[in-house]
């Protein structure tokens, strides 16, 4: 059995920048037992499975898995097939995924890039003084969201950019997204993302955790579109714009890698 696979720089301004999926479509499901071997032979930070959608509502059904574990919401795996998909079909702007626990996403072109709807999520003050020791630096204020993201604010993007986290005592915690964020200096915010229990020590750019920094700094800034920059290895740029209960993250795709995934 081959499988189609394409692996697509999301996020990206070229090559080797952004952060890589791998986008599989299929025919229908396989057992979630072989996805995830599959994402964790491909050892990327998401692998997106997709499936014809058989209503109206949609295109596809959509799905991601990191090498260790399926995901409730992935941003730049969800922009990576919409690339996929519309730089297939000239004829259609956008394209619709229902997901499992994240309801409808779009991606819709923008140029010689995308738009990507995501849910426009909220967080909550509240004290995260065991985790602080092993993210570093001195966090001005803490917030989390249920389902398992902490977001951290600091004073300054060189406090975020140094931060060297202790990945196996943060792993210790599970599955939580640990966001680092701070005011910009050639963008309006910086961020950077670690997920140890995930299976992913830092991730690239992460459109999920922009859901939450959207609507975060939106009511800081006291306006809707910003800019941002996450400032991992690779490093990434999004627009960021708040449209009522949706974030709408914008970026650029690059497909790198395209080719068949073998199974015996």
């Amino acid at each position: 059995m081959k499988i189609p696979f394409q692996q697509v720089d999301a996020f990206a301004e070229a090559p080797f920048t952004g952060n890589p999926a791998a986008v599989m479509p299929l025919e229908a499901w396989l057992d979630d037992t072989i996805l995830q071997a599959i994402a964790a032979e491909n050892n990327l930070s998401e692998t997106a499975f997709l499936v014809p959608w058989a209503g109206d509502d949609a295109d596809f059904e959509l799905r991601w898995f990191t090498p260790a574990v399926e995901v409730n919401l992935c941003g730049h795996a969800t922009l990576a097939s919409g690339h996929i998909l519309l730089s297939r079909n000239n004829t259609v702007d956008k394209v619709r995924f229902m997901t499992r626990n994240a309801g409808l996403l779009e991606v819709t072109r923008d140029g010689d890039g995308y738009r990507l709807a995501l849910p426009a999520w909220e967080v909550a003050a509240r004290p995260l003084g065991d985790v602080i020791p092993f993210i570093g630096g001195v966090p001005t204020e803490t917030h989390w969201r249920e389902g398992g993201y902490a977001l951290l604010l600091y004073a300054s993007a060189a406090e975020v950019e140094q931060l060297l986290p202790d990945f196996r005592a943060l792993r210790a915690f599970g599955d939580i997204m640990f966001i680092a964020t701070a005011p910009g200096s050639n963008t309006d915010i910086v961020s950077r993302v670690f997920v140890p229990g995930g299976g992913i020590d830092e991730d690239p750019v992460t459109g999920s955790a922009h859901s939450l920094l959207t609507t975060f700094w939106s009511k800081r800034f006291g306006r809707n579109s910003f800019t941002a920059f996450q400032a991992s290895k690779r490093g990434g740029y999004l627009g960021c714009h708040l449209e009522g209960n949706r974030a709408i993250l914008s970026g650029r795709c690059v497909t790198v890698i395209e080719g068949a995934f073998t199974l015996g």
